[in-house]
């Protein structure tokens, strides 16, 4: 009977999976929240069928009750979080919400399944994320005086980087964490946002030659301290980050060409110089030669992605853990093993329409801040992904980043669910400004007729 239960379950999986992508990308065919409702609905059903079915997966291998009871507790969760978003934030975005609780989700599933401790670790700390998350976009949308505090925003995440380089505890090769009271955190991922916000307000105010240098400067500080802490993944984040909002707050093409020339050099260099960077790039250019070393993670991460075929092993079916650190570097290669390739692929979609619709709202906000702001947040989003991925794959070199929302690390879960609820809120300027635009035709049309 598990058997049967298992196979069904697969197919199922990635048939509900594949429905919510669809609709994911089906949404960008209407304007407007209200067209997209009947879309929303069917991305929720298609949403808590997959979670059903991975449940009931997990309980058929297991045999333990303890699922049934996490699976309602879930339930319950991303129930509350979508219905109540969009009551309290009625013209904000569904869609990041809805792709936010899908990948969190998944992300749970496949990290219970890995380890139970660290499944409800998991759950509890993105619950408790998520109730910050209602609070910050009126935050937000009620404190205007952030977009004139950007170099405030760049002095306190030097700070905190700095903090790290001197008192910071060596995890995995790299200086990133922070241990109080028995609780680990990696403080750099919270100045992911305050350095978007530094580079946003910024060059929100002023776009001349010497405010790009000084900002130019303060960002290589930051990129060069996550360099000596070994965290070279969060400093190529950074650095293609800044590259990307300085191109549309200029529309510099002279900046973009002179940032990717400086980043080749620096990427030379750094290769020179770092012993842990040649052992990467080593690995991935040749894992087989050094598969009992340096190569043996990604040589088990492809054999985990090739293993799994196109519709998994089925949760429990197959053996994450014999790759190191999966629930936290190599999660998409646990996914494709177990839930299949077109689980993992329709996984990655969803990241992309993510992206997509976060660019759309930044296009469509005129405040120069929060399109900039809206923008840093999407390619601090989008590249991680690619980071996590590629190195997964071996299309790049392993980079050491976590897949947003999705691997084990309560700070960037953290982290990331404030990022989104921080786009959302800059949805409600977006509406006020559409608002404050009717208000304006309606005076102009009222003074006309007085005339």
């Amino acid at each position: 009977m598990e058997l049967y239960l298992t196979e069904i379950s697969k197919y199922v999986i990635a048939g509900s999976m594949g429905a919510y992508t669809f609709f994911s990308f089906l949404v960008f065919m209407y304007r407007g929240e209200k067209r997209r409702s009947w879309i929303y609905l069917l991305q929720i059903i298609s949403l808590f069928a997959t979670q059903f079915a991975c449940f009931i997966q997990i309980i058929a291998q297991t045999g333990s009750k303890r699922y049934f009871f996490l699976l309602m507790i879930q339930a319950l969760v991303l129930a509350s979080t979508i219905s109540m978003f969009h009551m309290v934030y009625p013209d904000g975005n569904r869609l990041i919400i809805n792709n936010m609780c899908m990948m969190l989700m998944v992300g749970m599933i496949m990290i219970t399944r890995i380890s139970y401790g660290k499944g409800i670790r998991q759950f509890i700390i993105s619950s408790a994320s998520l109730v910050l998350a209602f609070v910050i976009p009126e935050l937000l949308f009620r404190l205007e005086f952030l977009e004139r505090r950007g170099y405030v925003f760049a002095a306190i995440g030097i700070l905190i980087l700095g903090i790290i380089l001197i008192y910071g505890s060596v995890v995995n090769g790299s200086r990133i964490s922070f241990r109080i009271a028995g609780l680990s955190f990696q403080p750099q991922e919270l100045v992911k946002i305050i350095y978007v916000f530094f580079i946003a307000s910024v060059l929100s105010l002023n776009k001349d030659f010497k405010t790009v240098a000084l900002t130019s400067a303060l960002a290589a500080v930051h990129v060069i301290i996550l360099v000596l802490l070994k965290d070279l993944g969060s400093a190529l984040i950074f650095f293609v980050v800044y590259l990307c909002v300085l191109f549309v707050a200029t529309d510099s093409y002279f900046y973009l060409i002179s940032g990717i020339l400086a980043g080749s050099v620096a990427s030379v260099l750094a290769y020179k110089i770092f012993p842990h960077v040649q052992q990467r790039v080593q690995a991935w250019s040749d894992p087989w030669t050094t598969i009992d070393s340096t190569g043996y993670q990604i040589t088990q991460s492809l054999f985990a992605i090739s293993g799994g075929g196109l519709w998994g092993l089925g949760l429990y079916g197959g053996t994450p853990s014999s790759i190191p650190y999966v629930e936290e570097d190599f999660m998409f290669a646990a996914i494709a093993e177990e839930m299949g390739i077109i689980f993992a692929s329709c996984l990655l979609a969803i990241c992309v329409s993510t992206f997509i619709m976060i660019l759309l709202e930044a296009y469509k906000i005129k405040n120069s801040f929060g399109k900039l702001l809206c923008t840093g947040l999407g390619i601090t989003y989008i590249f991680q992904v690619f980071l996590t991925v590629g190195g997964d794959s071996k299309f790049i070199p392993l980079t050491g980043v976590t897949l947003p929302l999705v691997s084990y690390g309560g700070t960037s879960v953290m982290v990331t669910i404030i990022m989104f609820s921080l786009i959302e809120g800059e949805c409600l300027v977006r509406s006020d400004e559409r608002y404050q635009e009717y208000l304006k035709r309606k005076r102009e049309k009222i003074n006309a007729g007085k005339k």
